[in-house]
Protein backbone atom coordinates (compact mmCIF):
# COMPACT_ATOMS: atom_id res chain seq x y z
CA UNK A 1 0.00 0.00 0.00
CA UNK A 2 0.94 3.62 -0.58
CA UNK A 3 -0.22 4.83 2.37
CA UNK A 4 -1.09 2.18 5.34
CA UNK A 5 -4.37 1.92 6.69
CA UNK A 6 -5.05 1.69 10.12
CA UNK A 7 -7.77 -0.96 10.97
CA UNK A 8 -10.54 1.23 11.42
CA UNK A 9 -10.12 3.17 8.43
CA UNK A 10 -9.51 -0.75 6.97
CA UNK A 11 -13.18 -1.49 8.40
CA UNK A 12 -14.66 1.85 7.18
CA UNK A 13 -13.45 0.67 3.59
CA UNK A 14 -15.30 -2.52 4.16
CA UNK A 15 -18.26 -1.03 5.31
CA UNK A 16 -18.76 0.33 1.84
CA UNK A 17 -19.50 -2.90 0.31
CA UNK A 18 -19.88 -5.34 3.28
CA UNK A 19 -23.13 -5.23 5.60
CA UNK A 20 -22.60 -6.16 9.28
CA UNK A 21 -19.60 -8.87 10.34
CA UNK A 22 -18.25 -6.36 12.15
CA UNK A 23 -15.67 -9.04 13.88
CA UNK A 24 -14.52 -10.66 10.68
CA UNK A 25 -13.56 -7.23 9.69
CA UNK A 26 -12.04 -6.33 12.46
CA UNK A 27 -9.89 -9.30 12.62
CA UNK A 28 -8.79 -9.36 9.00
CA UNK A 29 -7.97 -5.27 9.34
CA UNK A 30 -5.88 -6.59 12.20
CA UNK A 31 -3.83 -9.00 10.11
CA UNK A 32 -3.87 -6.77 7.16
CA UNK A 33 -1.88 -3.86 9.60
CA UNK A 34 0.20 -6.33 10.87
CA UNK A 35 1.60 -6.68 7.45
CA UNK A 36 2.74 -3.00 7.48
CA UNK A 37 4.16 -3.33 11.39
CA UNK A 38 6.21 -6.27 10.64
CA UNK A 39 8.23 -4.12 7.64
CA UNK A 40 8.80 -1.45 10.20
CA UNK A 41 10.39 -4.07 13.19
CA UNK A 42 14.27 -4.26 13.21
CA UNK A 43 15.76 -6.22 10.41
CA UNK A 44 16.51 -9.36 12.77
CA UNK A 45 13.45 -9.81 13.73
CA UNK A 46 10.97 -9.38 10.62
CA UNK A 47 11.55 -13.21 9.56
CA UNK A 48 10.48 -14.42 13.01
CA UNK A 49 6.51 -12.52 12.62
CA UNK A 50 4.97 -15.29 10.85
CA UNK A 51 1.48 -13.98 9.47
CA UNK A 52 -1.53 -14.79 11.64
CA UNK A 53 -3.75 -16.94 9.05
CA UNK A 54 -7.53 -16.35 9.78
CA UNK A 55 -10.05 -19.40 9.36
CA UNK A 56 -13.84 -17.46 8.56
CA UNK A 57 -16.85 -19.63 9.71
CA UNK A 58 -20.60 -19.00 8.12
CA UNK A 59 -23.23 -20.14 6.52
CA UNK A 60 -22.84 -19.41 2.21
CA UNK A 61 -23.42 -15.77 1.31
CA UNK A 62 -22.49 -14.06 3.85
CA UNK A 63 -19.54 -11.92 2.88
CA UNK A 64 -17.01 -14.52 3.62
CA UNK A 65 -15.21 -14.13 0.03
CA UNK A 66 -16.38 -10.63 -0.36
CA UNK A 67 -14.28 -9.53 2.89
CA UNK A 68 -11.28 -11.12 1.17
CA UNK A 69 -11.51 -9.61 -2.28
CA UNK A 70 -11.44 -6.08 -0.98
CA UNK A 71 -8.82 -6.88 1.70
CA UNK A 72 -6.58 -7.84 -1.30
CA UNK A 73 -7.80 -4.74 -3.10
CA UNK A 74 -6.99 -2.20 -0.38
CA UNK A 75 -3.55 -3.88 0.08
CA UNK A 76 -3.17 -3.86 -3.62
CA UNK A 77 -1.42 -7.07 -3.09
CA UNK A 78 -1.48 -10.13 -5.47
CA UNK A 79 -4.83 -12.12 -4.37
CA UNK A 80 -5.99 -15.88 -5.37
CA UNK A 81 -9.23 -17.29 -4.55
CA UNK A 82 -9.34 -21.15 -4.96
CA UNK A 83 -11.15 -23.82 -3.82
CA UNK A 84 -9.41 -26.48 -1.38
CA UNK A 85 -11.77 -28.98 -3.11
CA UNK A 86 -9.97 -28.71 -6.12
CA UNK A 87 -6.87 -30.35 -4.62
CA UNK A 88 -6.01 -34.04 -4.24
CA UNK A 89 -3.45 -35.50 -2.67
CA UNK A 90 0.05 -36.22 -4.47
CA UNK A 91 -0.55 -39.72 -6.10
CA UNK A 92 -3.89 -38.59 -7.12
CA UNK A 93 -5.65 -37.16 -10.24
CA UNK A 94 -5.89 -33.56 -9.67
CA UNK A 95 -4.25 -30.58 -8.99
CA UNK A 96 -1.19 -30.19 -6.35
CA UNK A 97 -1.17 -27.41 -3.56
CA UNK A 98 1.47 -25.79 -4.78
CA UNK A 99 -0.13 -24.94 -8.15
CA UNK A 100 -1.50 -22.23 -6.08
CA UNK A 101 1.80 -20.44 -5.69
CA UNK A 102 2.58 -20.92 -9.42
CA UNK A 103 -0.90 -19.14 -10.12
CA UNK A 104 -0.59 -16.61 -7.56
CA UNK A 105 3.08 -15.80 -8.70
CA UNK A 106 1.70 -15.38 -12.33
CA UNK A 107 -0.99 -13.27 -11.47
CA UNK A 108 1.94 -11.10 -9.40
CA UNK A 109 3.76 -10.66 -12.91
CA UNK A 110 0.80 -9.34 -14.37
CA UNK A 111 0.24 -6.71 -11.39
CA UNK A 112 3.72 -5.80 -12.12
CA UNK A 113 3.85 -5.29 -15.51
CA UNK A 114 0.80 -3.72 -15.70
CA UNK A 115 2.13 -1.24 -13.23
CA UNK A 116 5.07 -1.09 -15.56
CA UNK A 117 3.35 -0.36 -18.47
CA UNK A 118 1.20 2.09 -17.20
CA UNK A 119 4.27 3.88 -15.98
CA UNK A 120 6.11 4.32 -19.67
CA UNK A 121 2.66 4.68 -21.11
CA UNK A 122 3.29 8.17 -22.19
CA UNK A 123 7.03 7.66 -23.27
CA UNK A 124 5.62 4.55 -25.06
CA UNK A 125 2.50 6.82 -26.89
CA UNK A 126 5.11 9.14 -28.47
CA UNK A 127 7.69 6.00 -30.15
CA UNK A 128 4.38 4.46 -31.34
CA UNK A 129 3.26 7.67 -32.56
CA UNK A 130 6.45 8.48 -34.48
CA UNK A 131 6.60 5.09 -35.85
CA UNK A 132 3.07 5.58 -37.23
CA UNK A 133 4.37 8.81 -38.97
CA UNK A 134 6.99 6.79 -40.55
CA UNK A 135 4.56 3.91 -41.89
CA UNK A 136 2.80 6.96 -43.17
CA UNK A 137 5.85 9.05 -45.05
CA UNK A 138 8.65 6.97 -44.39
CA UNK A 139 11.73 9.12 -43.97
CA UNK A 140 13.31 8.44 -47.70
CA UNK A 141 15.97 11.32 -47.56
CA UNK A 142 16.32 12.04 -43.86
CA UNK A 143 20.15 10.77 -43.68
CA UNK A 144 20.56 12.76 -46.78
CA UNK A 145 19.20 15.74 -45.52
CA UNK A 146 21.65 15.67 -42.32
CA UNK A 147 24.25 15.17 -44.64
CA UNK A 148 23.46 18.91 -46.00
CA UNK A 149 23.92 20.66 -43.12
CA UNK A 150 27.23 19.38 -42.42
CA UNK A 151 29.89 22.76 -43.18
CA UNK A 152 30.84 21.75 -46.72
CA UNK A 153 33.77 23.31 -48.87
CA UNK A 154 33.07 26.00 -51.33
CA UNK A 155 31.45 24.17 -54.58
CA UNK A 156 30.62 25.66 -58.06
CA UNK A 157 27.25 26.30 -59.14
CA UNK A 158 26.38 22.83 -60.76
CA UNK A 159 27.77 20.90 -58.32
CA UNK A 160 25.90 22.98 -55.04
CA UNK A 161 22.40 22.68 -57.16
CA UNK A 162 21.42 19.32 -56.29
CA UNK A 163 22.44 19.37 -52.42
CA UNK A 164 20.65 22.48 -52.31
CA UNK A 165 17.25 20.52 -53.80
CA UNK A 166 18.22 17.70 -51.39
CA UNK A 167 17.94 19.92 -48.49
CA UNK A 168 14.78 21.54 -49.89
CA UNK A 169 13.17 18.47 -50.30
CA UNK A 170 14.08 17.87 -46.78
CA UNK A 171 12.14 20.77 -45.07
CA UNK A 172 9.45 20.05 -47.40
CA UNK A 173 9.03 16.51 -45.77
CA UNK A 174 9.48 17.51 -41.82
CA UNK A 175 6.40 20.27 -43.31
CA UNK A 176 4.35 17.62 -44.69
CA UNK A 177 5.45 14.81 -41.33
CA UNK A 178 4.22 18.31 -39.09
CA UNK A 179 0.73 18.22 -40.97
CA UNK A 180 0.58 14.64 -40.81
CA UNK A 181 1.03 14.41 -36.97
CA UNK A 182 -1.72 17.36 -36.71
CA UNK A 183 -4.38 15.31 -38.69
CA UNK A 184 -2.95 12.36 -36.49
CA UNK A 185 -3.85 13.38 -33.02
CA UNK A 186 -7.37 15.20 -34.15
CA UNK A 187 -8.42 11.87 -35.49
CA UNK A 188 -8.67 12.39 -38.66
CA UNK A 189 -6.86 9.20 -40.42
CA UNK A 190 -8.76 6.98 -38.11
CA UNK A 191 -10.17 5.52 -41.09
CA UNK A 192 -6.96 4.91 -43.12
CA UNK A 193 -5.59 1.39 -43.32
CA UNK A 194 -1.79 0.20 -42.70
CA UNK A 195 0.28 -2.19 -43.10
CA UNK A 196 2.12 -3.78 -39.70
CA UNK A 197 4.08 -6.62 -38.78
CA UNK A 198 2.88 -8.15 -35.75
CA UNK A 199 4.05 -11.55 -33.98
CA UNK A 200 2.02 -14.66 -35.27
CA UNK A 201 0.36 -16.38 -32.52
CA UNK A 202 -0.48 -19.10 -33.95
CA UNK A 203 1.93 -21.99 -31.75
CA UNK A 204 1.65 -26.00 -32.49
CA UNK A 205 -0.56 -27.20 -29.83
CA UNK A 206 0.94 -29.82 -27.53
CA UNK A 207 -0.84 -31.41 -25.27
CA UNK A 208 0.83 -33.37 -22.56
CA UNK A 209 -1.14 -36.20 -20.14
CA UNK A 210 0.18 -36.10 -16.99
CA UNK A 211 -0.35 -37.17 -13.37
CA UNK A 212 -0.90 -34.56 -10.68
CA UNK A 213 1.77 -32.03 -10.37
CA UNK A 214 2.58 -31.37 -13.72
CA UNK A 215 0.10 -29.27 -15.00
CA UNK A 216 2.32 -26.87 -15.65
CA UNK A 217 4.30 -28.62 -18.24
CA UNK A 218 2.55 -27.53 -21.12
CA UNK A 219 2.62 -23.76 -20.31
CA UNK A 220 7.00 -24.41 -19.65
CA UNK A 221 7.32 -26.20 -22.70
CA UNK A 222 6.09 -23.81 -24.80
CA UNK A 223 7.59 -20.59 -23.04
CA UNK A 224 11.10 -22.63 -23.71
CA UNK A 225 10.33 -23.77 -27.53
CA UNK A 226 9.16 -19.87 -28.16
CA UNK A 227 12.68 -19.10 -26.75
CA UNK A 228 14.68 -21.38 -29.17
CA UNK A 229 12.25 -21.10 -32.03
CA UNK A 230 12.61 -17.77 -34.36
CA UNK A 231 10.23 -15.55 -33.48
CA UNK A 232 7.68 -15.59 -36.69
CA UNK A 233 5.68 -12.38 -37.86
CA UNK A 234 2.34 -11.78 -40.06
CA UNK A 235 1.87 -8.82 -41.79
CA UNK A 236 -1.74 -7.33 -41.17
CA UNK A 237 -3.57 -4.49 -42.14
CA UNK A 238 -5.15 -2.61 -39.67
CA UNK A 239 -7.04 0.86 -39.35
CA UNK A 240 -4.75 4.07 -37.80
CA UNK A 241 -6.79 3.11 -34.02
CA UNK A 242 -5.83 -0.28 -33.76
CA UNK A 243 -2.22 -0.01 -35.38
CA UNK A 244 -1.46 2.96 -33.15
CA UNK A 245 -2.93 0.34 -29.97
CA UNK A 246 -0.78 -2.29 -31.17
CA UNK A 247 2.36 0.13 -31.91
CA UNK A 248 2.10 1.34 -28.16
CA UNK A 249 2.26 -2.10 -26.74
CA UNK A 250 5.48 -3.40 -28.42
CA UNK A 251 7.13 -0.34 -27.65
CA UNK A 252 5.63 -0.57 -23.81
CA UNK A 253 7.11 -4.17 -23.45
CA UNK A 254 10.72 -2.86 -25.06
CA UNK A 255 10.34 -0.56 -22.39
CA UNK A 256 10.15 -2.70 -19.54
CA UNK A 257 12.73 -4.50 -17.73
CA UNK A 258 10.86 -7.74 -17.53
CA UNK A 259 13.88 -9.28 -15.00
CA UNK A 260 13.20 -5.94 -12.56
CA UNK A 261 9.21 -6.77 -13.26
CA UNK A 262 9.86 -10.44 -12.10
CA UNK A 263 11.96 -9.87 -9.28
CA UNK A 264 9.45 -6.90 -8.16
CA UNK A 265 6.55 -9.70 -8.54
CA UNK A 266 8.06 -12.53 -6.52
CA UNK A 267 8.60 -10.13 -3.58
CA UNK A 268 5.45 -9.05 -3.30
CA UNK A 269 4.32 -12.56 -3.43
CA UNK A 270 6.81 -13.51 -0.59
CA UNK A 271 5.51 -10.36 1.54
CA UNK A 272 2.11 -9.44 0.73
CA UNK A 273 0.33 -11.87 -1.22
CA UNK A 274 -3.05 -13.41 0.34
CA UNK A 275 -4.28 -16.63 -0.68
CA UNK A 276 -8.29 -17.17 0.01
CA UNK A 277 -9.08 -20.73 -0.02
CA UNK A 278 -12.25 -21.27 0.50
CA UNK A 279 -14.59 -24.64 1.05
CA UNK A 280 -11.68 -25.57 3.42
CA UNK A 281 -14.52 -27.50 5.22
CA UNK A 282 -14.79 -30.08 2.03
CA UNK A 283 -11.21 -31.22 3.19
CA UNK A 284 -11.68 -31.20 7.05
CA UNK A 285 -13.36 -34.67 6.86
CA UNK A 286 -11.21 -37.91 8.40
CA UNK A 287 -10.22 -40.52 6.23
CA UNK A 288 -12.42 -43.68 7.18
CA UNK A 289 -10.83 -47.05 5.90
CA UNK A 290 -9.01 -45.55 2.89
CA UNK A 291 -11.42 -45.89 0.41
CA UNK A 292 -14.34 -44.20 -1.57
CA UNK A 293 -14.53 -40.32 -2.27
CA UNK A 294 -12.64 -38.89 0.63
CA UNK A 295 -9.93 -41.07 0.36
CA UNK A 296 -7.54 -37.78 -0.36
CA UNK A 297 -9.17 -35.35 2.10
CA UNK A 298 -6.41 -36.09 4.67
CA UNK A 299 -3.39 -36.44 2.43
CA UNK A 300 -4.59 -32.75 1.02
CA UNK A 301 -4.19 -31.54 4.76
CA UNK A 302 -0.63 -32.64 4.84
CA UNK A 303 0.39 -31.43 1.59
CA UNK A 304 -1.02 -28.09 2.35
CA UNK A 305 0.57 -28.15 5.79
CA UNK A 306 4.50 -27.36 4.25
CA UNK A 307 2.74 -24.32 2.15
CA UNK A 308 1.64 -22.79 5.14
CA UNK A 309 3.83 -23.27 7.28
CA UNK A 310 6.36 -21.82 4.99
CA UNK A 311 8.33 -23.49 2.26
CA UNK A 312 10.20 -23.03 -0.92
CA UNK A 313 8.01 -23.61 -4.30
CA UNK A 314 9.62 -24.04 -7.35
CA UNK A 315 8.05 -21.34 -10.70
CA UNK A 316 8.57 -20.86 -13.99
CA UNK A 317 10.18 -17.63 -12.33
CA UNK A 318 12.25 -18.39 -9.66
CA UNK A 319 11.91 -19.84 -6.14
CA UNK A 320 9.02 -18.58 -4.36
CA UNK A 321 9.14 -18.55 -0.47
CA UNK A 322 5.67 -18.80 1.33
CA UNK A 323 6.80 -18.09 5.05
CA UNK A 324 5.11 -14.99 4.60
CA UNK A 325 2.09 -14.95 2.06
CA UNK A 326 -1.23 -14.61 4.77
CA UNK A 327 -3.68 -17.44 3.99
CA UNK A 328 -7.71 -17.11 4.91
CA UNK A 329 -9.73 -19.95 4.80
CA UNK A 330 -13.57 -20.40 5.02
CA UNK A 331 -15.95 -22.49 5.26
CA UNK A 332 -19.26 -22.98 6.30
CA UNK A 333 -18.70 -26.08 8.39
CA UNK A 334 -21.91 -27.36 8.41
CA UNK A 335 -21.04 -31.37 8.50
CA UNK A 336 -17.23 -31.09 9.64
CA UNK A 337 -16.02 -28.10 12.21
CA UNK A 338 -12.74 -27.13 12.73
CA UNK A 339 -11.41 -29.55 15.09
CA UNK A 340 -11.81 -31.58 12.31
CA UNK A 341 -9.00 -30.32 10.39
CA UNK A 342 -5.23 -32.38 11.27
CA UNK A 343 -4.05 -30.65 14.67
CA UNK A 344 -0.59 -29.08 12.50
CA UNK A 345 -3.14 -27.18 9.98
CA UNK A 346 -5.39 -26.16 12.85
CA UNK A 347 -2.19 -24.60 14.80
CA UNK A 348 -1.55 -22.33 11.59
CA UNK A 349 -4.59 -20.53 11.73
CA UNK A 350 -4.99 -18.64 15.01
CA UNK A 351 -7.47 -16.48 14.27
CA UNK A 352 -10.85 -17.41 13.95
CA UNK A 353 -14.21 -15.71 13.33
CA UNK A 354 -17.46 -16.56 13.32
CA UNK A 355 -19.85 -14.73 10.69
CA UNK A 356 -23.51 -14.19 11.69
CA UNK A 357 -26.11 -15.64 9.00
CA UNK A 358 -28.27 -12.52 7.42
CA UNK A 359 -31.39 -11.10 9.18
CA UNK A 360 -34.11 -9.29 7.33
CA UNK A 361 -32.76 -6.25 8.25
CA UNK A 362 -29.29 -7.31 6.80
CA UNK A 363 -31.03 -8.01 3.45
CA UNK A 364 -32.27 -3.95 4.04
CA UNK A 365 -29.51 -2.51 3.83
CA UNK A 366 -27.58 -4.97 1.47
CA UNK A 367 -30.20 -3.85 -1.09
CA UNK A 368 -29.92 -0.10 -0.25
CA UNK A 369 -26.33 1.28 1.15
CA UNK A 370 -23.26 -0.58 -0.21
CA UNK A 371 -21.58 1.47 -3.18
CA UNK A 372 -22.44 -1.60 -5.98
CA UNK A 373 -26.02 -2.29 -3.93
CA UNK A 374 -28.46 -4.88 -6.08
CA UNK A 375 -30.96 -2.36 -6.57
CA UNK A 376 -28.23 0.71 -7.62
CA UNK A 377 -27.04 -2.44 -10.30
CA UNK A 378 -30.48 -2.76 -11.78
CA UNK A 379 -31.00 0.88 -12.05
CA UNK A 380 -28.01 1.63 -13.93
CA UNK A 381 -28.73 -1.78 -16.30
CA UNK A 382 -32.02 -0.56 -17.18
CA UNK A 383 -30.54 3.17 -17.27
CA UNK A 384 -28.24 1.74 -20.56
CA UNK A 385 -31.95 1.44 -21.93
CA UNK A 386 -33.53 4.61 -20.99
CA UNK A 387 -35.80 2.92 -18.47
CA UNK A 388 -35.94 4.77 -14.80
CA UNK A 389 -36.75 2.18 -12.25
CA UNK A 390 -37.55 3.15 -8.54
CA UNK A 391 -38.45 1.39 -5.43
CA UNK A 392 -40.02 3.02 -2.34
CA UNK A 393 -39.23 1.81 0.88
CA UNK A 394 -42.21 -0.62 1.46
CA UNK A 395 -40.73 -2.33 -2.18
CA UNK A 396 -37.48 -2.98 -0.62
CA UNK A 397 -38.68 -4.55 2.81
CA UNK A 398 -41.23 -6.41 0.64
CA UNK A 399 -37.94 -8.30 -0.96
CA UNK A 400 -35.68 -8.26 2.15
CA UNK A 401 -38.67 -10.11 3.20
CA UNK A 402 -39.08 -12.68 0.70
CA UNK A 403 -35.14 -13.17 1.03
CA UNK A 404 -35.22 -14.25 4.67
CA UNK A 405 -38.74 -16.50 4.32
CA UNK A 406 -37.06 -18.22 1.68
CA UNK A 407 -34.07 -18.84 2.95
CA UNK A 408 -35.51 -20.09 6.11
CA UNK A 409 -37.92 -22.34 3.92
CA UNK A 410 -35.18 -24.02 1.92
CA UNK A 411 -31.63 -23.98 1.72
CA UNK A 412 -29.59 -20.91 3.14
CA UNK A 413 -27.59 -19.69 0.75
CA UNK A 414 -27.61 -15.97 2.29
CA UNK A 415 -27.33 -13.03 0.62
CA UNK A 416 -27.41 -14.48 -2.74
CA UNK A 417 -31.09 -15.35 -2.92
CA UNK A 418 -31.37 -11.37 -3.00
CA UNK A 419 -29.93 -12.07 -6.42
CA UNK A 420 -32.16 -14.81 -7.66
CA UNK A 421 -35.24 -13.01 -6.65
CA UNK A 422 -34.54 -9.42 -8.22
CA UNK A 423 -33.72 -11.84 -11.78
CA UNK A 424 -37.36 -13.12 -10.85
CA UNK A 425 -38.69 -9.93 -10.51
CA UNK A 426 -37.15 -7.93 -13.29
CA UNK A 427 -37.49 -10.46 -15.75
CA UNK A 428 -40.47 -9.10 -17.81
CA UNK A 429 -39.26 -5.59 -17.26
CA UNK A 430 -35.53 -6.52 -18.75
CA UNK A 431 -36.92 -8.40 -21.83
CA UNK A 432 -39.12 -5.51 -22.85
CA UNK A 433 -36.83 -2.70 -21.96
CA UNK A 434 -36.12 -1.40 -25.78
CA UNK A 435 -39.49 -1.13 -26.40
CA UNK A 436 -40.07 0.98 -22.84
CA UNK A 437 -37.84 3.59 -24.12
CA UNK A 438 -38.38 6.67 -21.98
CA UNK A 439 -40.79 5.31 -18.97
CA UNK A 440 -40.40 5.76 -15.37
CA UNK A 441 -41.51 2.52 -14.12
CA UNK A 442 -42.30 2.00 -10.40
CA UNK A 443 -41.18 -0.94 -8.44
CA UNK A 444 -44.04 -1.11 -5.30
CA UNK A 445 -45.09 -3.66 -3.13
CA UNK A 446 -48.26 -4.30 -4.85
CA UNK A 447 -46.18 -4.92 -7.84
CA UNK A 448 -43.66 -7.58 -6.14
CA UNK A 449 -46.70 -9.45 -4.47
CA UNK A 450 -48.32 -10.06 -7.90
CA UNK A 451 -45.24 -10.92 -9.62
CA UNK A 452 -43.72 -13.53 -7.13
CA UNK A 453 -47.30 -14.73 -4.91
CA UNK A 454 -47.77 -17.68 -6.41
CA UNK A 455 -44.34 -18.76 -6.41
CA UNK A 456 -43.68 -17.79 -2.85
CA UNK A 457 -46.85 -19.82 -1.69
CA UNK A 458 -45.97 -23.24 -3.43
CA UNK A 459 -43.08 -24.02 -1.64
CA UNK A 460 -41.38 -27.01 -4.31
CA UNK A 461 -41.75 -23.96 -6.85
CA UNK A 462 -39.91 -21.47 -4.76
CA UNK A 463 -37.56 -24.10 -4.16
CA UNK A 464 -36.72 -24.61 -7.74
CA UNK A 465 -37.25 -20.84 -8.74
CA UNK A 466 -36.03 -18.78 -5.58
Amino acid sequence: MQKPLTPAEIVQELDKYIIGQRDAKRMVAIALRNRWRRQQVPEHLRDEIAPKNIIMIGPTGVGKTEIARRLARLAQSPFLKIEASKFTEVGYVGRDVESMIRDLSELAVSMVRTEEMEAVKIKAEELAEEKLLDILLPPKRQQESREQELPVPVEPQEAREPREAAREEAVQADSTREKLRKLLRKGALDDRYVELDVPDRNFPMVEIFAGTGMEDMDYNLRDMLGSMLPRRTKRRKVKIPEAREILVQEESQRLIDMDKVIKSAIERVEHSGIIFLDEIDKIAGRESGGRGPDVSREGVQRDLLPIVEGSTVTTKYGMVKTDHILFIASGAFHISKPSDLIPELQGRFPIRVELASLTKEDFVRILKEPENALIVQYKSLLATEEVELTFDDEAIEEIAGLAFQVNARTENIGARRLHTIMEKLLSDISFNAPDLKGQKIPITRQYIQETLSDIIKDEDLSRYIL
